[in-house]
């Protein structure tokens, strides 16, 4: 066993777990008796048909797609053609650049785009969640498992479909085996980059404070450029996995919020309201 491997990914999920803890305060300010809350198991079986249930929503969705989708996904493929042209000079740019970053950065970038580590913060922050009956955390934690498994059934079946090889090879951004089934012939698209990107950007979207959602996406961002400083992919397989990520998350997400409960409702509670003006003095409820 590789002990300096094995001390960086429990340095990894122990920073990403505290970094969450310690912010969860902000997801969830409400103060609900957990007494009321259904059992765990009820909650366990609920989230794991959220969880399917936003898989199937997310594959389900080109079939019901409006001229904005037609739009989004031609504006997709225009960007991944444009990227395309530079592949090999961005690739050999990148590739030249990796002696000079610090292995810290390399090792972050490998362990978290992994999928063992992956599912093992998604899976952390469910837990959390579930048994604390934190109805944010444990949404969170729904996006983050059904969005890791979706975009990750996604990339797992195109890589081996399309048969492209890594920069790595030798031999050029136009060289395609698909179903071969060797590894080198898997760079589109980074199963890496999605996963990484996947977590952090639904992490992000639960804070409102700019500088909190740029430092997890950049954290998010680490493991696609790595990928890119080793020669293991080019340009367009990880712009093209970093839209991946955004669109199954949003879509998730709409689907959690719209089709699925989560957070108790409060119903009839009145927001007062102090209010001064000129010559005006009163207190307004809105209910």
């Amino acid at each position: 066993m590789d002990l300096r491997k094995l001390k960086w990914e429990n340095y990894l999920l122990v920073i990403l777990l505290l970094s969450f803890g310690i912010s969860s305060a902000q997801l969830d300010n409400s103060k609900v008796s957990k007494d009321s809350l259904p059992s765990t198991w009820e909650l366990l079986k609920y989230d794991g048909a959220s969880a399917f249930g936003g898989m199937k929503y997310t594959y389900s969705r080109p079939l019901q797609w409006e001229k904005d989708d037609f739009i989004t996904a031609g504006a997709i493929f225009a960007g991944t053609a444009a990227l395309y042209i530079f592949d090999e000079e961005t690739s050999d740019y990148f590739i030249d650049q990796n002696e000079e970053i610090p292995q810290l950065i390399k090792d972050i970038g490998w362990y978290y785009g992994s999928p063992q580590n992956n599912y093992a913060i998604n899976g952390a922050v469910y837990l959390y969640g579930l048994f604390t009956k934190n109805e944010k955390v444990r949404k969170t934690g729904v996006l983050l498992i059904s969005a890791a498994s979706t975009a990750g059934l996604i990339q797992t079946i195109t890589k081996t479909a399309v048969g492209r090889a890594r920069p790595a090879t030798g031999e050029g951004k136009a060289s395609f085996d698909p179903f071969r089934g060797i590894g080198a012939y898997h760079s589109f698209p980074s199963g890496h980059t999605i996963l990484s990107f996947t977590t952090a950007y639904a992490i992000g979207k639960q804070f409102d404070n700019p500088f909190v959602k740029a430092g997890i996406y950049g954290l998010g961002l680490i493991a696609p450029v790595s990928r890119l400083w080793a020669g293991a992919h080019w340009l367009t397989d990880v712009g093209l996995s970093l839209a991946i990520s955004v669109l199954v998350v949003d879509s998730i997400d709409n689907y959690l919020n719209e089709e699925r409960l989560y957070g108790p409702k409060e119903k009839n509670r009145i927001s007062w309201k102090f209010n001064v003006g000129l010559g005006r003095v009163g207190l307004t409820g809105t209910f």
